[in-house]
């Protein structure tokens, strides 16, 4: 069942960021482009200042298990979810300017990562983390950038072959996601609730991590509230399949520690729906 969980979560993001790739309006994204103080801002906030206040969150005496600490700090390390374009247009963002940031943030997520890791190592004297740009880089590319970009160049050279392909591979990439969203439920729903069940310290810092990355990415937006939403979900929303890898690589040992990772999954998709409701009622209110 895990082989068969592993191999379902590569084939459905893949699926998802090539059907991503073919509907982003191209043109809204060279828009967003030109004004680089918002982008520039936003990156700031995803790939530096998440990661900062994730060393504040682990600094404070909750009394956190070692598990919860390594999936808090893997995870403020980690900018960038593949699935953020997707949020971002189901909730009324931008999905152009969340391909933009997303992508920028991937690609700078290659140098901050490993660099931020020493930093974290050198604070909490941990040691064994000598994380690459490498090992970054190629999971970002593989699950992120490879895919997205084949819709991407499909839409901007073949048109007409995008537009026949968009809605078959967005049913399948639905059908895929709603597959892997059940069988992880039933797999590993129990033990994520157990685990923040005994460690109450662990889900006050996610809460508290999820809470201010929402509310730095909506204050780091400028423009109509669409705008506001979609930098907001890019900030908050993480990359658990990158912070995977590294619990895979550099703390196998560590029991607890994917479920930690999924949890702060977990509650960031389910802090973020009244922050979304929130949204689209301020919008409706200013649209009537």
């Amino acid at each position: 069942m895990p082989h068969l969980i592993g191999l379902l979560i590569v084939t459905t993001l893949f699926a998802v960021m090539v059907s991503l790739g073919l509907s982003l309006p191209l043109d809204r994204m060279q828009e967003y482009g030109r004004q680089r103080g918002m982008g520039i801002r936003v990156l700031i906030g995803s790939c530096l200042l998440v990661p900062l206040v994730g060393v504040l969150v682990l600094k404070a005496p909750l009394g956190m298990s070692y598990p919860a600490k390594l999936a808090v700090a893997l995870m403020a390390l980690c900018p960038s979810a593949p699935l953020t374009l997707r949020k971002a247009h189901a909730s009324g963002g931008d999905r152009g300017l969340a391909a933009l940031l997303q992508v920028s943030a991937a690609t700078l997520a290659i140098v901050t990562v490993p660099l931020l890791a020493l930093a974290y190592t050198e604070i909490f004297g941990i040691s064994g983390w000598e994380i690459t740009p490498y090992q970054v880089g190629a999971q970002i590319v593989k699950a992120q950038l490879l895919p997205l970009g084949i819709g991407v160049v499909l839409r901007r050279w073949k048109p007409a072959v995008a537009d026949r392909l968009q809605a078959p591979i967005s049913r399948i990439a639905n059908l895929l996601l709603i597959v892997l969203i059940v069988l992880i439920l039933v797999k590993v729903g129990p033990q994520i609730l157990q685990f923040l069940k005994d460690d109450l310290a662990g889900l006050a810092a996610v809460v508290t991590m999820v809470v201010a990355s929402l509310a730095m990415g909506q204050l780091l937006g400028a423009g109509a509230p669409h705008v506001r939403t979609t930098t907001a979900l890019v900030t908050s929303m993480r990359n658990p399949g990158l912070a995977l890898l590294l619990a895979h690589v550099y703390a196998p040992h560590v029991k607890g520690l994917t479920l930690g990772i999924l949890s702060y999954l977990l509650l960031t998709v389910l802090i973020s729906l009244p922050y979304l409701r929130w949204r689209r009622s301020l919008a409706a209110a200013t649209s009537g």
